[in-house]
């Protein structure tokens, strides 16, 4: 009994910790947004990385700061927008040559999701 009590407060503390469901699914559909650019680039510390590179990237820097994300707008402040390395910003390159900090497309793409719901 002492078990079961242990387990289902280990459980309970790991939902509190997790990401609500709503949340993660926007941020799983942003990066989804960013992996399908046609031509466009991320461009991160002075380097272009292309749309699945950039997609595989914020994947891992999302994993490996999950218990500081609680919601998507944590994602898009720490982990999506800019370089925790050097503090610039990051960017994304459109193939028509057009730029935009990341932290501006991730909002509007997030205004999107939102009228979608």
């Amino acid at each position: 009994m002492a078990m079961l009590l242990s387990l289902l407060a280990f459980l309970g503390s790991a939902v509190e910790e997790g990401l609500p469901p709503e949340e993660k699914k926007k941020i799983e559909a942003l990066i989804e947004v960013v992996e399908k650019l046609p031509g466009a680039k991320m461009l991160r510390n002075g380097a272009e990385y292309d749309a699945k590179t950039a997609g595989r990237f914020l994947r891992g820097k999302w994993d490996s700061s999950k218990k500081q994300i609680k919601s998507v707008q944590d994602f898009l402040d720490k982990a999506a927008t800019v370089s925790s390395t050097s503090g610039k910003p990051y960017e994304i390159l459109f193939g028509n040559g057009k730029k935009v900090t990341a932290k501006e497309f991730f909002l509007e793409e997030l205004e999107r999701l939102k009228k979608k719901e």
